[in-house]
């Protein structure tokens, strides 16, 4: 072969390298039809007659959702109202309590720390809080003024505790527990929302002195665990969680509308919680804590468990993250290795026998999830969030579904399974 056409070969098999490249790692998740990314058009128009009438039989007063594939976007869709007494329609930027979804970027930031060496998985959290060198078993409970005493644990609590729910540290006010509820109230723990002037610093210290369900690794319970990883990451970068999250998360993957706590000119699109009453749809509020943390009050408080609002476009670029192996946008936030080994099951047979495994922040479906049907491949990653949002991330189908809701105390509501069901049903190729 004379040198010219090995050049213009090798330029060809180059160029062919990078549209390969770039079609397996989108840089960033872009617009098109569903036919484009092995989807029927005829059954995603389904999926939006679904939501429309559950908005007009009043089974959800509305939301955003969105589905992506092969890093397009190819449904991105609001529905109802997003104000129950101003009856503004959602739109599809609309900014979203999205709760425990939070979770997922913590560990996120967490594993991005471990991997420069800042630490291992295994050392003990009260190595970088002291004041978890003191942590114990509930042992008794004095129902008449909360106090209580421990047992001395075998064994400290680790970041892979923290990180997999199997702390034993409990959840406030959403704990099933009583006597657990009843002690973060007396002690004044922060479960997740205030728009009082407290830190991470103030905060986790004190949850640090409550009792714990269960000796680490012994069980699974949701806890705050990722509150307490939010103050270790500030601990071990030297900045304040939501700069940290920002700088290294928010900023590289161009989530412009994920914040704890939003910018004036970006408070308009929060939505409001709603919740049915014998009169319709009525926006919801609460006593327990301010319900537009994200907007009002101090807004001092990076909770780590659940204290991010975001929109549904924003989390899928998080998501298409992880489907990417790690990169998005040009910048590459974890190792594939790194990803495979937060994907596996975490947590032995504290689950067994669920459709789902644990790994690192996302529940990841199994063999028995698959078999069930309509939840995705193995591996398909997902989790919810408090105020009604949900999530999934199938990496053999490079499929993403979100679905954004906003409400409380609802019943009925079928409109999560369905979606899901109907968007891998949706698969056409």
């Amino acid at each position: 072969m004379k040198p010219v056409f090995r050049l213009l070969a090798c330029i060809t098999l180059i160029a062919l390298s990078v549209q390969f490249l770039a079609a397996q790692h989108p840089q960033k998740l872009l617009g098109d039809k569903p036919e484009a990314a092995g989807l029927s058009t005829a059954r995603v128009e389904k999926i939006k007659d679904m939501l429309n009438k559950a908005v007009a039989t009043d089974e959800i007063p509305g939301g955003v959702a969105l589905i992506a594939r092969n890093g397009k976007i190819v449904f991105l869709q609001a529905f109802g109202n997003a104000d129950a007494e101003k009856k503004r329609p959602y739109q599809t930027d609309d900014i979203f309590r999205i709760a425990s979804q939070t979770k997922a970027i913590t560990a996120t930031a967490v594993m991005m720390l471990w991997e420069e060496g800042k630490f291992r998985l295994e050392d003990p959290i009260s190595r970088y809080i002291p004041e978890f060198e003191n942590s114990g078993v509930i042992e008794t409970f004095n129902e008449a003024d909360s106090s209580f005493t421990v047992q001395p644990l075998n064994k400290p609590i680790t970041i892979r505790h923290l990180l997999t729910h199997t702390s034993g540290i409990g959840y406030g006010m959403i704990d099933g527990d009583e006597r657990f509820r009843k002690a973060y109230n007396k002690a004044g723990i922060i479960d997740a929302f205030t728009s009082k002037p407290i830190t991470l610093e103030d905060n986790i210290p004190k949850l640090a002195a409550m009792p714990l369900h269960h000796e680490p690794g012994k069980k699974w319970t949701y806890s705050e665990g990722l509150d307490v990883l939010g103050r270790f990451v500030e601990i071990i970068s030297g900045q304040d969680f939501d700069e940290f999250l920002k700088e290294r998360i928010f900023d590289p993957l161009g989530m412009n509308d994920t914040w704890f706590y939003l910018p004036d000119d970006k408070a308009n699109r929060l939505v409001k919680v709603q919740h049915k009453t014998e009169n319709g749809w009525a926006n919801f509020d609460t006593e327990v804590f301010e319900i537009d943390y994200p907007i009002n009050g101090a807004k001092s408080y990076f909770a780590g468990g659940a204290g991010l609002s975001s929109t549904a476009s924003d989390y899928a670029a998080f998501l298409q993250m992880y489907l990417n192996k790690g990169v998005y946008n040009g910048n590459r936030l974890l190792s594939r290795t790194t990803i495979d080994m937060m994907m596996q099951n975490q947590i032995g047979d504290l689950w067994d026998g669920n459709t789902a495994d644990y790994g690192i922040a996302f529940g990841v479906l199994n063999k028995k999830g698959v078999q069930m049907g309509g939840m995705g491949g193995i591996g398909t990653f997902d989790w919810g969030g408090y105020f009604n949002t949900s999530y999934f991330a199938d990496p053999g189908e490079n499929l993403i579904g979100i679905l954004m809701k906003q409400t409380q105390a609802l019943q009925g509501d079928t409109t999560g399974w369905k979606f899901r069901q109907m968007v891998f049903a949706a698969i056409d190729d």
